[in-house]
């Protein structure tokens, strides 16, 4: 019998869900990885360069990521745009942080929870 590769993304969290109910996975199982398995990407605009510093180390201290420009890191922009590719699971736990976070990252940590989660 041969292998087949079938594309699965992007599905919502039923689908998933029902993914791995066809595979058989155990319902604990199915629990545990289901946020794993659905991945997110989006832009925030205008983010102040010294939350987006927070924000990128937040992303990847969850093994996600955070694009920013090149003049985020030396502070020689003001404000940048950033793209966020993340997990459900990542995301769930970067905004717990985000929360407890200064200039504008708990108005942005609501907003992703508002969107994505």
């Amino acid at each position: 019998m041969e292998s087949h590769i079938i594309t699965l993304s992007p599905l919502s969290s039923n689908d998933i869900e029902k993914e791995l109910q066809s595979i058989q996975a155990s319902a604990r199982g199915i629990e545990i990885m289901k946020e794993k398995l659905i991945f997110r990407c989006f832009r925030i605009t205008d983010v102040d360069t010294r939350a987006a510093n927070i924000l990128k180390q937040t992303m990847l201290s969850q093994g996600a990521e955070a694009a920013v420009s090149a003049g985020t890191v030396n502070l020689s922009a003001s404000h940048t745009d950033v793209i966020i590719g993340a997990t459900l699971h990542q995301l769930r736990n970067a905004v717990a942080r985000l929360k407890e976070q200064p200039w504008g990252l708990e108005d942005i940590a609501h907003q992703i929870e508002k969107e994505y989660l």
